[in-house]
């Protein structure tokens, strides 16, 4: 049975499962209220480290969670890419939110997209596609150009082959290593959006601005803060986020990526039951950050303004663009956030900085 207490005062310890830079950001907002972190990850010296106490150890691990879970009073993830079954390990010894079965329907495709399904959210038409005949049948259905990608494990344009007119469904079956897999018809969208709800454990739930997400190379670059959107799209787009987080029972924050077609529609393409990338301009220009209100729900606590105060534009540093650290801080509009990492390759996120516009003060009272 599941230990559950709904408040968790200051003074206590927030256990993070990851220790990436989200987890370390959750950590550093943790302190402004007054608790300590105790991050739980693979690799030593991971980003989080540096700014709290770690364990490390495999997330296979039972018994090393099973200690994790009697140091810490309360758990949340910073990535989904764990098992759903060491949560639910985790679980028996101490409240998880959000819990293991919001976790196992975000990190599978195979259930995320029936999820979204059954809840009246449109997605992109798709196949689960389990072997290479299920390819073919299902390319002969959805068309090309389509999209193969793994179930799971995916992420930053990571186990996705783009399925064109010339491409040997062989290769592309190939490159799935016979994971499952599912197929999704290609989407000529006009953007990328997305939104990030938190709900606390009494029902709670609150929305910040959607955001357009701009990508190079398959990871972000960008996001534009608030979405050059309609005021009615931007609110359909949060009802979908209210809805999947109230549905899931979700304690904590969720962050649902959605495609604007052309004609106007929204697509879900995937949800975090996280912190994310997208929500990294909240730390400079809302009230309460994304980290702040992830703490505030799953310690029970009463949730914070998102008010925005600035608009905003946050971009990644991936790679070597982080060299340019020194030239970023004397640009008086921008905001560097590093993450500590040493070895920057390409490919990984070593930092953002966002720069920020400040609104109109006739507007400032919008949200």
């Amino acid at each position: 049975m599941s230990v559950d207490r709904s408040v968790v005062s200051p003074g206590a310890t927030i256990g993070i499962i990851g220790g990436g830079q989200l987890g370390r950001m959750t950590a550093m907002a943790a302190a402004r209220l007054g608790y300590r972190c105790h991050v739980y990850c693979p690799e030593a010296d991971c980003p989080a480290s540096q700014v709290a106490a770690a364990t490390v150890a495999a997330y296979e691990d039972h018994r090393a969670l099973a200690r994790f879970a009697n140091r810490v009073d309360v758990v949340t993830f910073e990535f989904e890419n764990i098992p759903a079954e060491s949560v639910r390990v985790l679980s028996r010894h101490v409240t998880v939110r959000p819990g293991w079965h919001v976790l196992e329907t975000a990190q599978d495709r195979l259930i995320e997209k029936p999820f979204f399904n059954s809840i009246d959210v449109a997605t992109a038409a798709w196949r689960p596609v389990l072997s290479r005949s299920d390819l073919e049948s299902a390319v002969a259905e959805l068309g090309r150009p389509s999209v193969l990608k793994t179930a799971r494990f995916g992420y930053d344009g990571k186990g996705q082959v783009k399925i064109e007119d010339a491409t040997s469904l062989d290769d592309a079956w190939s490159e799935m290593k016979d994971a499952p897999a599912i197929l999704e018809s290609f989407v000529d969208f006009e953007r990328e959006v997305s939104v990030i709800v938190g709900r606390g454990v009494d029902g709670a739930a609150s929305c910040f601005d959607v955001v357009e997400n701009r990508h190079r190379h398959h990871i972000l670059d960008q996001t534009i803060a608030p979405a050059p959107i309609t005021p009615a799209l931007a609110r359909r787009a949060e009802e979908i986020a209210l809805r999947t987080a109230e549905t899931l029972g979700l304690v904590g924050l969720l962050a649902v990526e959605l495609f604007v077609t052309r004609d106007g529609r929204l697509l879900a393409n995937e949800m975090a039951p996280r912190p994310h990338n997208s929500g990294h301009w909240t730390i400079d220009a809302c009230m309460t950050d994304q980290f702040e209100q992830l703490v505030r729900a799953v310690c029970g606590l009463p949730l914070g303004s998102t008010r925005r105060h600035s608009d905003a534009v946050m971009t990644n540093l991936i790679g070597d663009d982080a060299n340019q650290w020194l030239n970023i801080l004397r640009q008086a509009d921008a905001r560097l956030h590093l993450y500590g990492k040493t070895e920057a390759r390409p490919g990984r996120k070593m930092g953002h900085v966002t720069r920020l516009i400040p609104r109109k003060p006739e507007v400032i009272g919008e949200n």
